[in-house]
């Protein structure tokens, strides 16, 4: 499976920007969709995660009510719509999948999953 990512770059605080991932080669389908990012230094930290069968939801407290996450269950592709972006959510974004989740688990710890997480290359967010 490949994830690959469109999206990203610099951006004005209060700014908005979109993320898109596509997941090629993903026979199995996976259940679970989402949106990690990482600063040097840090751990990489979980920001939004969607199940793509229900739709269902899971955000980290720090982007409820600014990021929503999408998925198109049928292309297997997902995106995050980032509001009123602040200095802090500087970051490289990485999209991921798995064949299967329990949202908050895996949101809070990528390992918690059913099966290896897969992930993408990486797209830097810059909000100055």
């Amino acid at each position: 499976v490949q994830l690959v990512e469109s999206g990203g770059g610099p951006v004005q605080a209060g700014g908005s920007l979109n993320l898109s991932c596509t997941a090629e080669g993903d026979q199995f389908g996976s259940r679970c969709m989402g949106w990690f990012r990482q600063v040097p230094g840090k751990e990489r930290e979980g920001v939004a995660v969607i199940t793509r069968i229900d739709g269902g939801t899971q955000y980290a407290d720090s982007v409820k009510g600014r990021f929503i996450i999408s998925r198109d269950k049928s292309k297997m592709t997902w995106s995050l719509r980032m509001n009123s972006l602040k200095p802090e959510d500087t970051a490289m974004y990485y999209c991921a999948a798995v064949i299967g989740c329990s949202r908050q688990p895996w949101l809070r710890d990528p390992g918690q999953a059913q099966g290896p997480t897969n992930w993408g290359q990486g797209t830097q967010v810059t909000v100055s």
